[in-house]
């Protein structure tokens, strides 16, 4: 793969958007229009946690009542690498408790029949004890 066209960035900006939505409305039967059906959702720099497979994030989604009320992407940045389309963006959620908490997504991304999707998501979340030494 080489450089992404215009559209294809356009387009992934809006996938990265798209999550937000989908999953602050709880329409966790939509989550094709986001993830492949072979995706994984590693949650190990926030809970520990792996899904592989749509149908396990699709449950964990279902099963949770704690996500925050609003999901907000921010900070995206597009690459290809290694013939592969990656995004690094941030995500800030707020809480019900009016609690604020930021996240760093690492993704990749596959481009399908239906348009682009996530195939992998590892989702950090950002603490002061995780946070780098300056260079």
């Amino acid at each position: 793969m080489g450089e992404l066209s215009t559209t294809d960035r356009l387009a992934i900006h809006e996938l990265i958007a798209l999550y937000g939505h989908l999953i602050d409305e709880r329409q966790f039967t939509q989550l094709s229009r986001i993830f492949t059906d072979d995706a994984v959702f590693d949650l190990g720099g926030y809970d520990g946690s792996c899904y592989r497979g749509l149908p396990a994030i699709q449950a964990m989604m279902l099963a949770s009542r704690e996500h925050p009320l609003a999901h907000h992407a921010t900070n995206v940045v597009v690459q290809t690498q290694a013939g592969n389309a990656t995004v690094i963006s941030k995500g800030i959620g707020v809480g019900a408790n009016g609690r604020v908490g930021s996240v760093t997504y690492r993704d990749r991304l596959a481009l399908t029949p239906q348009g682009w999707r996530i195939q992998q998501r590892n989702c950090e979340l950002r603490r002061p004890d995780r946070i780098p030494d300056p260079t």
